[in-house]
């Protein structure tokens, strides 16, 4: 699990606005409150970090829904690369981690 270094903002283009909402209905207000909500887990995507360091988080939004965001961090902003409901295996981790606390 990663800490967050400390951001400043949220970037958000017409690509990567719209490209969530279109493939899976999250909406770009859905994933800045995931961020600013308690637990939130945070993990390398080692796989995909070849060009650039890329995470993943595990978290809630406001109205409980459990997303896995994928995101970079550029000069103290995070830029969402994709999010999506959480899968069972990523759900099952989670609730996990959320019992420790």
């Amino acid at each position: 699990m990663q800490i967050l270094p400390e951001i400043i903002e949220f970037v958000w283009d017409k690509g990567n606005e719209d490209k969530s909402k279109k493939s899976h209905n999250v909406e770009w207000w859905e994933c800045e409150e995931v961020f600013l909500n308690f637990p939130l887990y945070l993990f390398p995507d080692i796989k995909h970090s070849d060009r650039e360091e890329r995470f993943f988080a595990f978290g809630r939004s406001q109205g409980n829904r459990l997303l896995t965001i994928v995101f970079t961090i550029r000069q103290k902003k995070i830029r969402v690369i994709s999010a999506r409901d959480m899968n069972k295996k990523e759900r099952k981790i989670y609730h996990e981690e959320t019992s420790k606390i």
